[in-house]
């Protein structure tokens, strides 16, 4: 068989008719070997850092580059009405926490990573997507009677009048249950590399875990411990300001708040921490023996919620509201990208209140060279050199008056 073949390769070879016969038998054969090869080398270089800006595109905003194919920016613009869609399901859901909100990150890193190709949801189809992470039980309060014109009603002998409400409490599901109901409502099985891919882009826009940069330079940690909030040194309790959120992240250092991912300054309790651990094993998880025996019983906040609970701070209440007072639930990288007013740091202002900023994690410089940074689990609330850290620019917080 051997030999046959060889003197029919032969006869081939031997003109030049022959030899095009071969070569389209040759590439014919190694085509897809060929493929497969140009394939690898472009999800290595190229085509990965095209995903990554399409995936910034859609979480940051900005334009399409004209040099993308026409199906993909069609792709990317779906992806960008299906954010609209999903922060309208979102702050729903978040409106009906109590101790709690959904991560808004995660559930449309979710929604990208496996609807990239699929057209922009109704908002009934939204609702019913984002319905996956949470769950929901009813509850009764009791609340004060009112008139038509909202004033309080009262009995014979003066008193409020009140009633029993029933209301609805929503609460985050753990992650493995919303991947199992997110694989029911698509039909399909959310793998192990699905996971993975999900994680890589919320971790791209989310930030990252403990810090962010290296763990140089000084590190001063507060030596209080009170939960209490001081706004007797505000400037403008009824407003949010550069100078306010300068003296409440100041007052969080000395206080000796600490850190656990995806928290916004309410005391740590035991009952938070069960929800945090369900809703981040990854992020919360490993650190759980950490925080039970340094942050329970203290306030709490990750790098960006160290801002945000300020901005959603009621000085009138000393409670938090969910995306109050118009500050947007943003993590470290949306705020930089969200801001109208930054700078790279060599050109820092000295205004207390500005956020600084590296890719994944942000702070709040509080003047003189310093700067108060909720460093990471294993450090909490600190107090840093802006000249010893790396952080790259320099921002107003969106939200934030810098008058």
């Amino acid at each position: 068989m051997t030999e046959a073949l060889a003197k029919v390769a032969a006869v081939l070879l031997s003109s030049e008719k022959g030899r095009k016969v071969l070569g389209w038998v040759a590439l014919a054969i190694c085509s897809p070997l060929i493929l497969i090869i140009l394939l690898l080398c472009s999800l290595g270089s190229g085509t990965a850092s095209h995903n990554n800006n399409a995936v910034d595109i859609c979480f940051y905003g900005g334009s399409i580059s004209s040099d993308t194919p026409a199906e993909y920016r069609d792709r990317i613009s779906e992806m960008q009405s299906a954010f609209t869609v999903l922060d309208n399901a979102i702050n729903t859901a978040n409106g009906m926490m109590e101790d709690n909100s959904l991560d808004s990150v995660r559930v449309k890193a979710v929604f990208y990573a496996l609807c990239f190709d699929s057209d922009s949801p109704s908002q009934q189809a939204a609702d019913n997507f984002v319905e996956c992470f949470y769950s929901t039980e009813e509850k009764t309060r009791t609340v004060p009677v009112v008139d038509e014109a909202g004033n309080p009603v009262l009995n014979e002998n003066g008193e409020q009048v009140t009633q029993e409400e029933t209301y609805t409490v929503a609460t985050p599901r753990p992650l493995s249950e919303a991947y199992s109901l997110v694989g029911q409502r698509l039909g399909r099985e959310i793998t192990e590399d699905d996971k993975k891919n999900i994680a890589q882009i919320y971790a791209r826009i989310a930030g990252a875990l403990d810090g962010g940069i290296s763990l140089t330079g000084d590190i001063q940690r507060g030596t209080g411990s009170s939960t209490d909030i001081d706004i007797s040194h505000f400037t403008d309790p009824t407003t949010k300001n550069a100078h306010d959120l300068a003296a409440y992240a100041v007052q969080a250092w000395e206080n000796g708040w600490g850190y656990v991912w995806g928290t916004t300054g309410k005391v740590m309790t035991e009952s938070l921490l069960q929800s945090k651990l369900e809703q981040y094993p990854d992020n919360v998880g490993p650190y759980e023996d950490f925080i039970r025996a340094n942050w329970l019983g203290r306030r709490t906040v990750d790098c960006c919620g160290l801002i945000k609970s300020y901005g959603w701070l009621n000085t009138e209440t000393m409670t938090f509201g969910y995306q109050a007072n118009g500050i947007a639930d943003m993590g470290a990288n949306s705020m930089y990208h969200a801001a109208t007013v930054s700078g790279t740091i060599d050109t820092i202002p000295e205004i207390p209140g500005l956020a600084v900023w590296c890719n994944g994690h942000i702070g709040v410089y509080i003047g003189g060279g310093e700067v108060i940074e909720a460093m990471g689990t294993r450090y909490g609330v600190v107090k840093t050199k802006l000249s010893e850290r790396g952080f790259t620019h320099w921002l107003q917080v969106p939200g934030i008056s810098y008058d």
